[in-house]
């Protein structure tokens, strides 16, 4: 399998903790390549003409896009219901903390996108808007917090914890962890774990 990967995406770091977690690294071939809004790339493009990554090519030639495709494909590759629950509310749970996760995310590369544009051209009601529904959601998270540290590792928790840590590489300012005691210490057992750190980017 070769992966189109960069370390500072977080949905490609989703990938990889679900990898590291599934013990399948040593079968996953890594291509780095970069990805930008304005350039689209030739060599994932000739696999994902939507330019994105993560993007999976398999063996056979099968091209896998998404994260969330990806990781459900590696589940089932180590025997499934590993991160993704088979059946039943566990399930619908796992799934809705992972799009939760995913959209907080969405919603933070458009923040950084606008934001680095010349000031000019940048609009604030959209910042403001993101600000917003970003807190928002680190609400919901802090509320849910306890419930999410009960229940096992999966592959909601895996975007979650994503999410979080990118608010950290990108958005110190942002300030998370203030007043959300429960979330703070959910997610500093989430940056514990062997698969997290071993993803880990701490440079720019």
């Amino acid at each position: 399998m070769r992966l189109h990967w960069s370390p500072k995406s977080p949905f490609v770091r989703k990938v990889m903790i679900a990898a590291h977690e599934l013990n399948l690294t040593d079968r996953i071939e890594l291509m780095r390549n970069m990805v930008a809004l304005t350039k689209p790339n030739p060599v994932i493009m000739a696999d994902n003409p939507l330019n994105k990554i993560p993007t999976l090519v398999l063996a056979d030639g099968t091209v896998l896009t998404d994260s969330r495709v990806i990781i459900e494909y590696l589940d089932a590759l180590a025997g499934g219901d590993r991160l993704f629950p088979v059946t039943g509310p566990e399930r619908w749970v796992s799934l809705a903390r992972q799009a939760q996760g995913d959209g907080l995310l969405d919603l933070l590369i458009i923040w950084r996108n606008e934001r680095e544009k010349p000031v000019a051209q940048v609009s604030h009601a959209w910042i403001d808007a993101f600000e917003i529904k970003a807190q928002a959601t680190l609400d919901r998270f802090e509320t849910s917090a306890p419930a999410l540290a009960a229940s096992r590792f999966d592959v909601g928790q895996i975007a979650i914890g994503c999410a979080l840590s990118y608010l950290d590489f990108r958005f110190d300012a942002v300030g998370w962890r203030r007043g959300r005691p429960a979330l703070e210490a959910w997610h500093d057992g989430f940056t514990a774990r062997a698969s997290v750190r071993a993803t880990e980017v701490t440079d720019d």
